[in-house]
């Protein structure tokens, strides 16, 4: 079987190199950073199912199914309701302030501090996410494929990163809106697959499966419960507000909203993304449910991420695991080569001005934005090693739990900035937007044993708010706004 996943994990490689050369051919700055702004709008839409899936979503959200059941739908509905807000509110202001960096807003709003704080809060959560989203697959390939060639794991991340940095670092954006939509279609391709075979596992037809998990001990939706994380109103605003954050106030996400030609296509492109992706949440957490009933049937030991690798690999046809590692390997590269490129955009645009710098040739920014991308491919090898020596069974628990903390800033100074017109002291703001992060993270460890109160993702809005109230402190009225 590790021969087969090599041949197919080759090939898939193979086929996104050659993408890459097609769309990276003549590529330069415009074209890394925004696209040129001429992505088709469905192109984008349907290539963002991939990139916000990732191989988190792919192992994680079916092992939840057991701690939460079909609760995690309230917070994907939340989801649908951010996703609205973005549509709405933000979208439109970058659009009208023809940004390349998000952030860039900030400078025009506040100030060169709170841009740099904003960008700087953008770096750390994606370095943190993009690596969590990138461990979980490349775990997985070494624990069947390279582990028994005698390759570290140490080895295996140096290899994966080798490759994505190679078919990223020419083709930006451009090249991404374009292999995020074949990444796309092979994961949800594995899934409806993966559908079909667990059904015959377990000798029922599609219909039939779907009554077995319906007459299940995981069909719930809502817990009432307001001392519990998973009560009905913490999922919703938790969700809202994580896709607001996770999504509108996140470069990698944008960014590729921004390639597209004009604000009503970026729309459009977005309530299409929205409307897809709580179909295929929903999917996923039946075929969770599918396979606990399974692993039930069958005497298997089996929870958490580790459910449908396990099942798929192990008590499934070679077609069915070969099929699981292609949607896998699907999941890998989106969550790479986005965030490479989001992170080279931050540091060259907000940090270094690198569009603005006339006194530097073209072959000088070129080579200093080469430079950026690798050291966040290096920087991405020690953030994964280090995940592997400290895992945890559900790896999207962790990932939200980060972004509660870490995108709780940039919430609260975008939120200041649409909400009023009134200025803050710009050189205050690094602090605000470091007290407040960590008043939280004491706050989630002791909340339990100080308020018998437990924080799931509604943390996220409680990090905004005490950086809007701080923003607050420190503002002033102005004559006139530069908004």
């Amino acid at each position: 079987m590790d021969k087969i996943i090599f041949i197919a994990f080759v090939a898939y490689t193979l086929l996104l190199f050659v993408i890459t050369y097609f769309t990276s051919r003549k590529a330069d700055s415009k074209a890394f950073f925004s696209g040129n702004r001429k992505s088709p709008w469905f192109v984008v839409a349907y290539g963002m199912i991939g990139a916000s899936l990732s191989g988190v979503t792919f192992m994680s959200v079916p092992g939840w199914v057991a701690d939460r059941g079909f609760s995690y739908m309230l917070t994907v509905f939340g989801f649908f309701l951010g996703y609205l807000v973005i549509s709405l509110i933000l979208m439109p202001t970058y659009y009208k302030h023809n940004l390349i960096s998000i952030y860039q807003y900030l400078d025009t709003r506040f100030g060169k501090r709170s841009h740099k704080t904003g960008s700087f809060y953008f770096i750390l959560s994606r370095t943190l996410g993009a690596s969590l989203r990138m461990f979980i697959v490349i775990f997985f390939l070494h624990q069947f494929v390279f582990k028994q060639w005698n390759l570290s794991f140490e080895a295996s991340v140096g290899i994966f990163l080798v490759l994505i940095l190679l078919f990223t670092i020419r083709g930006g954006v451009k090249t991404i809106v374009w292999t995020d939509t074949i990444q796309t279609t092979f994961m949800l391709g594995a899934l409806i697959l993966c559908f079909v075979m667990v059904a015959n596992a377990m000798d029922v037809s599609f219909g039939g499966m779907l009554t077995k998990v319906w007459q299940s001990d995981f069909n719930y939706f809502i817990v009432t419960d307001s001392q519990s994380r998973l009560c009905w109103w913490k999922q919703i605003l938790g969700g809202m507000f994580i896709s607001i954050s996770m999504t509108g106030l996140d470069q990698e996400m944008m960014q590729k909203n921004l390639s597209c030609k004009n604000i009503r296509s970026a729309q459009k492109n977005m309530i299409t993304f929205s409307l897809t992706l709580f179909v295929v949440n929903f999917l996923f957490l039946v075929l969770g449910a599918a396979l606990y009933i399974y692993a039930a049937d069958n005497n298997i030991a089996v929870s958490g991420d580790s459910l449908f690798a396990t099942i798929a690999i192990d008590y499934l046809s070679p077609l069915a695991g070969l099929v699981f590692v292609i949607g896998l390997i699907s999941a890998l590269y989106p969550s790479a080569d986005g965030a490479l490129t989001s992170l080279t955009t931050a540091v060259s645009i907000d940090f270094l001005n690198i569009e603005e710098r006339n006194d530097w040739s073209a072959k000088r920014k070129t080579h200093i934005r080469h430079l950026i991308h690798t050291l966040f491919a290096v920087i991405f090898v020690l953030v994964i090693i280090f995940y592997y020596y400290h895992q945890n069974k559900h790896l999207i628990d962790i990932l939200y739990q980060v972004a509660s903390i870490t995108y709780g800033p940039l919430l609260g100074l975008f939120a200041f900035g649409l909400l009023t017109k009134r200025r803050v002291n710009d050189r205050y703001v690094p602090y605000i937007c470091l007290l407040s992060p960590i008043i939280c993270f004491i706050l989630s460890q002791n909340s339990l044993k100080w308020f018998n109160y437990s924080f799931d993702f509604e943390l996220l809005v409680l990090n905004g708010l005490l950086t809007y109230l701080g923003l607050l402190s420190i503002s002033f009225k102005q004559a006139s706004d530069r908004q």
